[in-house]
């Protein structure tokens, strides 16, 4: 007998295992681990299991699944045979996604699009009971992925275990905005410090913007680019400081500078991208400067919590506003702070993931709050204007803060959900 394991069993009658890359990964850090007290206080335990590589231990590791009562996959695609054996072990699957798992990334010699990874993305997504997509383009890519999938190898647990459609939800990346300290934006005394965070596969993206950065510098000479990563990206004519990155100091790295910047490419790609290094200058108060591609347009309101400019040309001149006037950069930091709290935080969508959770462990399916949610589980955010609210009825529950004017809609399908999202439109002509 494990010494404490009915003490265990009576506080948290329920136990859900999280299959993750690694303790340290990003996606773990902001994914799981903040939802880990809220739903240890409805008596759900998780336990964060890094996958066991090679076939033999991840086929053993995956037998010890059946004693858990839930299973949450992230991001991994596994091999057709995994993913049976993994539904097999399974009382309940859940999967979720930050990125678009399914092609390639934009810089791949291969080119973005891979049909192996969209048939193991399309069983994963078939195998479990819940999808939690990180933006709507996921949701959307999820939930047309089972579109005349037949089942793998005729597996007939698989096929009682699957529903045909899934459901699939949205939950936004959240960063807490209480790990990060408020600072009063500084008077323009001595170097100015544009800052940017992410991990070296992304440099490339960094890269692309060279030109935008070049024609900053020269409209404002003193600026410096502090590049939170491993190493520094290949841009020449721009002064840059490399700051490695650990989770002691990643919060002094940001709230030491004084404004963030963004840039993906304009692709599929980056759709799936759900915008964490945004959310983190936002959480530091700092304004940011984006291109306006992907979340980008939905998380950064322009002008208000940011800017959003395409060319060298709109980039320079973003800069120079802000780093001539520590007020403005005040004002769009605290507002960007502000946005986070209200929709980009644990403490906002924890409630929704319990409850989405709980019971699914304790009933064996998601259950959500209201009916049209469960006829069509995909829930989506959309920006609107003021006059939309008042000659628009969306398909299901409108809630909408005056502030931001951030709605959370309830689509019917696929097609609805592609009918009132540029992007979609734009990705599927693409392909």
């Amino acid at each position: 007998m494990i010494p404490g394991r009915h003490k265990r069993e009576e506080r948290y009658p329920k136990r859900l295992v999280a299959l993750i890359e690694a303790p340290g990964h990003v996606c773990y850090r902001y994914r799981i681990q903040p939802f880990e007290a809220p739903l240890a206080l409805q008596g759900v335990l998780v336990e964060a299991w890094p996958i066991a590589r090679g076939p033999i231990r991840r086929f053993r590791q995956f037998c010890q699944l059946r004693h858990a009562d839930g299973v949450l996959l992230q991001r991994k695609l596994l091999a057709p045979w995994e993913i049976v054996w993994l539904r097999k072990n399974s009382r309940t699957l859940i999967y979720d996604i930050d990125d678009a798992v399914f092609q390639r990334d934009s810089f791949h010699p291969k080119g973005p699009d891979s049909l192996y990874r969209r048939l193991r993305f399309r069983l994963t997504v078939k195998a479990a009971d819940l999808v939690l997509a990180g933006n709507a383009y996921l949701a959307h890519c999820a939930l047309t992925a089972n579109q005349s999938l037949p089942d793998p190898e005729g597996d007939p647990a698989f096929r009682q275990k699957s529903e045909p459609c899934g459901k699939v939800v949205v939950i936004p990346t959240c960063v807490d905005p209480t790990s990060y300290p408020l600072r009063n934006a500084r008077e323009n005394q001595g170097p100015f410090r544009l800052v940017w965070i992410g991990s070296g596969a992304t440099l490339p993206s960094l890269e692309q913007a060279a030109a935008h950065l070049q024609a900053a510098r020269r409209k404002v000479p003193g600026i410096i680019l502090r590049v939170v990563c491993d190493r520094l990206p290949g841009i020449s004519g721009v002064p840059m400081e490399l700051w490695r990155w650990s989770p002691e100091t990643e919060v002094e790295a940001l709230t030491s500078a004084d404004i963030g910047i963004a840039w993906m490419p304009d692709d599929t790609w980056s759709l799936g991208k759900c915008g964490l290094k945004v959310l983190q200058y936002m959480a530091a108060a700092l304004p940011v400067v984006a291109n306006p591609v992907g979340v980008h347009r939905e998380i950064i309101l322009d002008g208000c919590t940011g800017i959003l400019a395409s060319t060298p040309e709109e980039w320079a001149e973003a800069l120079f506003r802000l780093a001539f006037s520590p007020e403005l950069r005040q004002r769009l930091g605290l507002a960007g702070r502000t946005r986070l709290e209200q929709h980009y935080s644990p403490q906002v969508w924890a409630p929704r993931l319990v409850q989405l959770i709980v019971g699914l462990l304790q009933r064996g399916k998601a259950e959500f709050p209201d009916k049209a949610a469960r006829v069509s589980p995909i829930l989506c955010s959309s920006k609107v204007n003021s006059l939309a609210l008042s000659t628009v009825e969306p398909h299901g529950p409108l809630s909408c803060d005056p502030f931001t004017l951030h709605c959370v809609t309830t689509y019917r399908d696929a097609s609805d959900c592609s009918r009132k999202n540029p992007d979609f439109n734009r990705a599927l002509a693409a392909e």
